[in-house]
């Protein structure tokens, strides 16, 4: 490292390390989505990213929210496939685009486990994400039961609102049974195109659009998990700037 590196190159250093083939894990994956695809096909201002978006007993890595839902489940080199299968059926009763994200070590046996709506993006060694097969984009797929567990009650009532149905006037305790019933009866498309809607305001990160941008690349995609104010995000910006001389220093 150069003598007057600031911490912020540390952090990048040791990133590209890290995104070395063999060497990559979950984050590094997580990276290449954010920067690629939610930092490099959209922004903040008309996009936002779920993190470890709950599907019933699953969990979706990253879920990108733009005119439609896109889930995207990570299988680095490093990662089991024994529950894709499951994984990918679960996230298509929500999102209506699934994507595995895997290593050229794993494609052949995720293109086996998938079923052809899901879609195949393989991380390559030169940190470039190739589509090996585009996801099929279909909401009519989706469970409205399944989108409501994903959502709070408060989310769930404004989606009830947008598509004109006055939501459940009943106590706290009867409310998700009360929403379960209406929620059952909808159309699966317009409840999905509801929920991204909705979604992309009660979650919007638009906010934090413009910290984003000043943080070092390699710290984007963890930055974007954590809800912070003004006075925090000035501090990490400061820290990242700070030379390691000086942050050395520190008692």
């Amino acid at each position: 490292m150069p003598s007057d590196a600031t911490v912020g190159d540390v952090f990048d250093y040791a990133f590209l390390l890290l995104r070395s083939l063999g060497n990559r894990d979950e984050y590094i994956y997580r990276s290449a989505i954010t920067q690629k695809i939610l930092l490099g096909q959209h922004n903040l201002r008309t996009a936002s990213m779920l993190s470890e978006a709950r599907v019933g007993v699953c969990k979706a890595d990253v879920v990108v929210l733009n005119g439609t839902a896109t889930a995207y489940e990570i299988k680095s080199e490093r990662d089991s496939l024994a529950r894709l299968t499951k994984q990918v059926n679960a996230y298509g009763e929500v999102f209506a685009a699934v994507n595995v994200v895997t290593s050229p070590s794993h494609v052949k046996q995720v293109f086996r486990q998938i079923p052809e709506w899901v879609g195949v993006l393989v991380l390559s060694e030169k940190f470039t994400l190739q589509v090996q097969r585009p996801a099929v984009v279909d909401a009519t797929r989706i469970d409205p039961l399944a989108v409501l567990d994903l959502l709070r009650v408060d989310e769930a009532n404004r989606v009830l609102r947008s598509l004109d149905i006055p939501p459940p006037k009943v106590p706290n305790t009867q409310m998700r049974g009360a929403l379960r019933d209406m929620f059952n009866s909808l159309d699966p498309a317009g409840v999905h195109a509801q929920m991204v809607k909705t979604l992309k305001v009660t979650r919007s990160q638009s906010a934090a659009e413009d910290f984003i941008r000043t943080v070092p690349m390699s710290l984007r995609a963890a930055m974007l998990t954590i809800k912070m104010n003004g006075v925090s995000e000035r501090k990490v910006r400061d820290a990242t700037k700070l030379s390691v001389s000086a942050a050395l220093a520190w008692s």
